[in-house]
């Protein structure tokens, strides 16, 4: 695949980014390098090997998912600015 100076400026435009008419040849380019750099990892072979977490073997730590109610509503609202009968109170937004 191949990308034209109309095709960066679309993406461009898509991206929300100013890019100068004299860049376009420049941006196009360097998406033609990108493209053709995922091409290059398309052909290398991953039969056989396991996806990673990180480049260190490690198992992420574990609990059970169960719900609570926290069982420390004065210590969390304590951190409120303003808190009335155990909730948090906000200042109208809506009219």
């Amino acid at each position: 695949m191949s990308i034209d100076t109309r095709t960066a400026a679309h993406v461009a435009h898509l991206a929300r980014i100013r890019v100068e008419q004299d860049e376009l040849p420049a941006l196009a380019e360097e998406f033609n390098r990108i493209l053709g750099f995922i091409e290059e990892l398309n052909e290398v072979d991953v039969e056989g090997v396991e996806p990673m977490v990180s480049v260190t073997p490690m198992r992420l730590k574990r609990r059970d998912d169960t719900v609570t109610d926290g069982g420390m509503p004065e210590r969390v609202l304590s951190n409120a600015p303003d808190a009335r009968e155990g909730f948090f109170a906000v200042p109208k937004v809506v009219e």
